[in-house]
């Protein structure tokens, strides 16, 4: 039995194989880093970001996704690929700096969809509009616009210094969908809230205000501590206590039920760079942590949708060789 709608078997049933996503750093920062709202970044925020650290390595976007291509090429024969602009804020900034990324990734073999991390705040109807052009211009498939909601709840959001509010999420994704983009929202467990930490209600509130919009993906975040972060301050100092193991697998699957069965689901948990976690110990053995998910599951007899328009069982769309759950 497939129980959710994943990313992977989205993609299979469009193309009939497997598209693996690249990461890209296009030289991107950040509003909440650089001074624009503040220097301090999100509470939980690893201060070198995400992504490869290949552009810190002087690599070109096109040196960048050749090093990952042949990886994947050699490794697995693989033909379609997802370009992920991943580090920071990927609109941050003037337009022009976006279009030239954008421009930068018209020649990339093998291209077949692209992928954007960024904030709702720094979008605007010219930068929505580059990015919805982008998708004819380069020959794309989709375009997945990756944004940063983190909690529905404002008290939340300004407690850990994410610098805007849920409505600023709810008016980009509304204006991105508009454009045919399509809205994955990141959505984070047991984040660290004015009273001490987020619970399972706020996670359902959080999952609810995402259903209610048009959002076609969603990534799920489990709340880890960082190195050099606000956060690992506060837990040394005893003012947050990360999640569980067994909290996250209940909450996770709390929101999956409740979660709409044709939003396609692009992560699971979180994933701690190597070197960067402080806790808890559990968060940096992704593969067991994916087992433990799929056993709670199971044991649980969860699935995507369960409690909100799937009640029936598992919708065939579930399984990358039927349906099509868009």
């Amino acid at each position: 039995m497939v129980r959710i709608h994943r990313l992977s078997a989205y993609l299979r049933r469009r193309f009939g194989e497997r598209v693996q996503k690249i990461p890209l750093d296009a030289g991107f920062s950040c509003p909440n880093r650089d001074g624009t709202l503040s220097r301090e970044g999100c509470v939980f925020c690893n201060p070198q970001g995400s992504g490869s650290g290949l552009l810190r390595r002087g690599l070109s976007i096109r040196e960048q996704w050749d090093f990952w291509r042949d990886i994947h090429v050699k490794k697995h024969g693989l033909s379609r690929f997802t370009a992920y602009l991943q580090s920071y804020s990927n609109t941050h900034g003037p337009a022009a700096k976006l279009a030239a990324a954008l421009d930068g990734l018209g020649s990339l073999p093998g291209l077949t969809c692209l992928a954007l991390g960024t904030r709702p705040d720094c979008l605007d109807e010219e930068k929505l509009d580059l990015l919805a052009a982008s998708r004819e211009r380069l020959g794309l498939a989709e375009v997945f616009l990756e944004l940063g909601l983190q909690s529905a709840s404002d008290a939340t959001l300004a407690h850990i210094n994410r610098g805007h509010d849920a409505a600023a999420f709810a008016g980009a994704a509304r204006a991105a969908a508009e454009r045919g983009l399509t809205v994955v929202a990141h959505v984070m467990a047991g984040l660290p809230a004015p009273d001490g930490r987020e619970g399972l209600a706020e996670l359902l509130d959080t999952v609810a205000f995402v259903d209610a919009l048009p959002v076609g993906g969603i990534k799920f975040h489990n709340v880890y501590v960082c190195r050099g972060t606000r956060l690992s301050r506060w837990f040394d100092e005893g003012r947050y206590v990360p999640l569980t193991q067994a909290e996250y697998l209940d909450w996770l699957g709390e929101a999956i039920m409740r979660l709409d069965p044709r939003v396609v689901i692009h992560r699971l948990n979180g994933n701690p760079a190597q070197g960067e976690l402080v806790v808890p110990a559990w968060a940096g053995n992704m593969r067991r942590v994916h087992n433990a998910v799929r056993a709670h599951f199971v044991e649980r007899d969860i699935w995507q949708g369960k409690l909100n328009g799937a009640e029936d069982g598992p919708p065939e769309w579930f399984d990358p060789e039927n349906g099509e759950g868009r």
